[in-house]
């Protein structure tokens, strides 16, 4: 990473696009399973964290930012994946408009998803690149995907609250059954 950033970023981007052909492919195919929904996020969550990581050794400074970035993002998809598999659903993505109407656009819209997911994957990417003196690229697409990633953030809180409100509601219901 050090050494070969166009490299990296190269590869990193190749990663990126065969995670979305394979999921695109499940879909098309009818290929999908649990398993693969699971590990599909696991992958992600992976390759987002490690780059991260690796801003954090780059930018020192800004080692707590990017450990509560880590966190929001592995907290928030943990717990709403577990929320939703508890409530019943089939899915992670399967969200109701009446459980967040930002969520559910996010989650049921793939064109909102993928461009949401690639251009805050391109933010990460576009600071990588901004240290290794890739100036203007790195700080144009810092800039333009910037309030993307805003969204993302904002979308990771969303979830994580509307997660919790069904796992206490799950939490509810099955002490009041045992009190009945």
């Amino acid at each position: 990473m050090s050494r070969y950033p166009l490299t990296t970023v190269v590869f990193y981007g190749i990663s990126s696009i065969l995670d979305a052909f394979d999921g695109y492919a499940a879909r098309k195919f009818n290929q999908g399973t649990r398993f693969g929904a699971v590990l599909d996020m696991v992958t992600d969550r992976c390759a987002t964290s490690s780059l991260i990581v690796y801003l954090a050794v780059l930018y020192p400074k800004f080692t707590v930012v990017w450990q509560l970035l880590v966190s929001l993002d592995l907290a928030s998809h943990y717990i709403h994946m577990y929320a939703m598999l508890s409530a019943g659903s089939t899915s992670h993505k399967n969200v109701e408009a009446s459980q967040s109407k930002l969520l559910s656009l996010y989650y049921t819209n793939r064109k909102v998803l993928f461009s949401v997911c690639a251009v805050n994957e391109l933010f990460y990417v576009a600071i990588y690149l901004h240290y290794y003196g890739f100036y203007w690229l790195g700080g144009v697409m810092a800039v333009v995907s910037a309030p993307i990633w805003v969204f993302k953030q904002i979308a990771n809180v969303i979830q994580m609250k509307s997660a919790s409100i069904i796992l206490a509601k799950l939490d509810v219901d099955e002490r009041n059954k045992r009190v009945d």
